[in-house]
């Protein structure tokens, strides 16, 4: 998966705010952010976990709906298809809270 972008909200985090989040809490934690797994990289580096959600506080629909795009376009359907269920998690909820 090449190239690292934000997501359609900007809610990524920075460099240092994912420093930071790792130093605290470890990458047990920091992996939960990110909808895929690079196992070519090696499992304590920023760069084995791909397609973030959100910004260590929040899951943010632009951030899923960049992810779902990002793995429709790259050929990963199993994470796509699991961005389009949390996508429709996150509009189920939204329509509840109307």
């Amino acid at each position: 998966m090449a190239g690292r972008r934000t997501t359609a909200g900007g809610h990524r985090p920075s460099a240092a705010d994912e420093n930071a989040h790792l130093e605290e809490h470890g990458f047990d934690e920091y992996a939960r952010w990110y909808l895929g797994i690079d196992d070519e990289m090696g499992e304590e580096t920023k760069g084995r976990y791909k397609l973030p959600h959100g910004d260590f506080e929040r899951v943010h629909r632009c951030g899923v709906l960049s992810a779902e795009v990002r793995a429709g376009q790259q050929k990963y359907a199993d994470i796509e298809n699991a961005a389009a269920h949390l996508h429709g998690l996150l509009d189920g909820r939204r329509a509840g809270n109307r």
